[in-house]
Formats: structure tokens, sequence, C-alpha cells
């Protein structure tokens, strides 16, 4: 019962947030949206539907899509996130009304983007959705393992082409700027700003280097078996996954043991495992970083 009063309290507040970056920001300055809220807010430009029955009544066909490619669970959330975007479209269409809250084009559309990408990112991280778009995205991000914010941004750009021809060239080119930090903010908030690097040693001086990565950093430390193609020669390689914040103290305990050691530094974009959560224990965590070979080796 938490997980969903949670799930369909995130859902909630992002599409308020989205909502009210669509009015206050966007409209007030002749800005598009994306997504069918996009179209919901060029239909009301050009002959004054309001937004959101409109939205209510774009997304049908897509729910007939949603019921035949998605679970029970997504698609009743995404009915919920769509009622609730398209009442806070209504609901915050006061705030469209007032004079700009921000008068530079540019300004309104960063805070915009930046608003509304967080409200997304919200709803994405608990697998929510405010309909329209994000079902398209859902069903690709299922099957093709593509970003939901991915899939957004490229239907926003096929919308931006059709907006030239009814608002210009400029609006559009300040819209796609607002598309541009919405799709950046929400890649950023929906993975998380504790980004994770994997890292791969090659030494001679393998356990000496895992123990002092074991005991100083408090990270797990696999053993992968290689061997060496050209002289064939078998060895142990050392794969670490560790936060960035600890990916100096690792150099750093690398070099002091084997400064010509062969080491790879990559992204890891998701890592999941009670072994990475969970957290070293206090007297490791008081250690000094400053370990020489002859400590570790007496330690082993």
């Amino acid at each position: 019962m938490r997980q969903h009063l949670y799930r369909y309290l995130m859902v909630t507040l992002g599409c308020v947030l989205m909502g009210i970056a669509i009015n206050a920001f966007y409209m007030p300055n002749k800005l598009i949206s994306g997504g069918i809220g996009g179209v919901s807010v060029i239909l009301y430009y050009l002959i004054g539907l309001p937004m959101g029955i409109t939205s209510l009544l774009l997304n049908i066909p897509l729910f007939v899509a949603a019921y035949k490619f998605m679970d029970r669970s997504y698609i009743v959330s995404a009915l919920y996130g769509m009622l609730v975007f398209s009442v806070s479209l209504d609901a915050f269409h006061f705030l469209a009304e007032k004079a700009p809250y921000v008068h530079d084009p540019m300004l309104a559309c960063i805070a915009g983007g930046v608003i509304y990408g967080i409200g997304a990112a919200m709803m994405y991280r608990v697998g929510g959705s405010s309909g329209g778009t994000d079902i398209i995205g859902a069903i690709i991000n299922k099957h093709y393992s593509i970003s939901i914010g991915t899939t957004g941004f490229m239907f926003n750009i096929i919308l931006m082409f059709i907006g030239v021809f009814y608002f210009g060239l400029e609006a559009v080119l300040y819209t796609l700027l607002a598309f541009f930090v919405m799709f950046k903010t929400c890649n950023a908030f929906t993975d998380g700003f504790d980004y994770k690097k994997n890292i791969i040693i090659i030494s001679e001086h393998y356990e000496e280097i895992g123990n002092g990565i074991i005991e100083v950093i408090g990270r797990g430390v696999t053993y992968l078996y290689a061997e060496g193609a050209y002289t064939h020669q078998q060895r142990k390689v050392l794969l670490v996954v560790a936060k960035l914040t600890q990916v100096a103290k690792i150099k750093q305990i690398v070099r002091d043991i084997d400064p010509g050691c062969f080491m790879i530094i990559q992204d890891a974009n998701d890592v999941f495992g009670k072994g990475f959560t969970s957290k070293p224990s206090a007297h490791k965590k008081n250690k000094k970083i400053f370990c020489t070979v002859d400590t570790l080796k007496q330690k082993s």
C-alpha cells in the first residue's frame, strides 16, 4: 500500500509541475509544449479548444495501444496520470492569463524546461505516465530499451516542424531550447545524480589492490579470469563498481601499489544489488586512504 501511495503521489506532483510549467512559462511567452499536451496547446492557440479536454480526447487511441502491449498496472497508472495532467492543464490556466512572470523568452525556456523535466522524471522514476506520447515511449522502452525521454524528444522534433508553419521559426527555436533543457533535466533526475563507474584493473598485484579497495574504500571486488592473447598468460582481472566520489581514492590505491597497471574506467548507468547498495562498516570508513604496499601485504 505504501508503494502504491508513493507512486500515485509522485505521479500527481509530476503532473502538477508539468501543468504549471506549461501555463506559467510556455504559454505567456507563446511557446509550444511537447507531446499530446503540445498538440492541445497548438489547438488552443488556433481555435481556442480547452487544453485539458483536448488532451483527454487525443489520448483515447493511445490507451487502446497500451491495453494491447502494456500490463494492467501501467495502464491504470497511465490513466490516472493522464487525468491529473489534463486537470492540471486547465486548473493552472489562470497562470497563463496573467502577465509573463519571466519576460525573457530564453529564461522562460530554461525555467519551464527544468520544471517540466523534473515533473516528468518524478513520474518515470516510479514507472508512471501522463499518457500521450509517454505511452508510445513506454512501449518502445519495454521492447527496445530506448529511454522514454528520447522517444518524446523525437516526437517533439516532428511537432516543431509542424509548428513552424503556424507560429514562425523564432517561436519554434525557443521551444526547441526548452525541449532540450527538459530532455537533459528529465534524464538526469531519472537516472539520478549518484553516478557510478565500472572499473577494470589489470595488474600483477591484483590481490593487494583488491584487498586495498575492499578494506579502505569498502567496495566489493570481483576476480575475472582472463588470458593474454599474445603471451597466453593466465591472470586475474579486477572488476569494481564504485561511486563517482570513490574513483579518485581507488586510483590512488592502484597507483601506490602498481603505478604501471592497466585500468579502464567506464560509466555505469544502472547498478542493482545488495552487495553494491549496502554501506561499509564504521571501522572501514575511518581507515586512511594512504596505504602502502607493505601495509596491505601484512594484512593479507
